[in-house]
């Protein structure tokens, strides 16, 4: 007779003084782990991005929290963190979590982590959903290399910069944006990079999950005629070929950022980064061009 295998499991409860960073569904409950249901039911502090939500996620968990549930988000984590940091040399365990998705990643949480290692506090996490990975697994868009931005720049100039230094960015890039803004972040992406493909997704893992595939122009004009939810934006990588490098080039992407509000030497730094070059050769280039040599 063969024997069955043994039932997996779970131990969420970590040592004491343990500080736990905890991914929380991004949309689907079903996304919710083991993992972190039991650490929700029995961490003795648990540090919530929002409490109210936090409150609910557990009862459509079907599970009790034990603990005590604290607020812990942009505007009080300076302070919030080191009152953790306080609960775990008592020997509590503290899990953090935001409304969705990995701590520390655009929200909450880095700091207290970095905190924690400073003090030798053991830091350990229950993986799970997060909307970067989870935009670029769907979106078919290379993603042997990439990188995250966290959010687009909101003001034009330095907008139009971060735009310029994707122009030979050999991974594929991943960002956040907000609905209301996404048509113009994206008209200025297809300005700097042209005919760049990309992904829009939106509302991942819900109802009403979309993935949107183009070049970012096409992408500019869907997204004008209005759209909702949350929003992780995927830009395929730079073609190292196609890159202009000619100084007149360089000096007038300069001159645009310049004119766009970006002081000259960081004008400069974007644009020289973007493209290798060394950033007080352009300078100089720029300076000469202007006639103040």
């Amino acid at each position: 007779m063969t024997t069955p295998p043994s039932e997996t499991v779970y131990s969420p409860v970590a040592p004491a003084g343990t500080l736990i960073v905890g991914a929380t569904p991004l949309g689907n409950r079903g996304d919710a782990t083991p993992r972190l249901r039991a650490a929700l039911a029995t961490a003795d502090i648990v540090a919530a991005e929002d409490t109210r939500r936090t409150h609910q996620l557990a009862r459509d968990l079907g599970v009790t929290i034990t603990g005590k549930v604290l607020s812990h988000y942009d505007h009080n984590e300076r302070d919030r963190a080191p009152q953790l940091i306080d609960f775990l040399q008592q020997g509590l365990t503290v899990l953090v979590i935001s409304d969705a998705g990995m701590p520390t990643v655009s929200d909450p949480g880095y700091r207290v982590v970095s905190l924690a290692v400073a003090e030798g506090i053991p830091v350990t996490c229950l993986p799970g959903a997060s909307a970067p990975l989870t935009a670029l697994a769907i979106s078919g868009i290379g993603a042997d290399r990439f990188a995250f931005d966290g959010f687009a720049p909101r003001k034009p100039g330095p907008q139009r910069a971060w735009w310029e230094s994707l122009k030979n960015e050999p991974r594929t890039v991943i960002f956040f944006e907000s609905p209301h803004r996404l048509a113009d972040t994206l008209a200025v992406g297809a300005e700097v990079l042209g005919e760049r493909q990309a992904a829009v997704c939106r509302e991942l893992t819900k109802t009403y999950e979309e993935c949107r595939r183009g070049t970012l122009a096409e992408l500019a004009d869907w997204a004008a005629e209005g759209v909702r939810g949350e929003i992780t934006v995927v830009v395929a990588p730079g073609s190292p070929e196609d890159d202009d490098t000619s100084d007149a080039t360089l000096i007038r992407q300069v001159e645009e950022l310049v004119s766009d509000g970006i002081r000259l030497n960081d004008a400069c730094g974007a644009v020289a980064k973007s493209h290798g070059r060394r950033k007080r050769e352009l300078y100089q280039a720029v300076v000469a061009a202007r006639g103040e040599l």
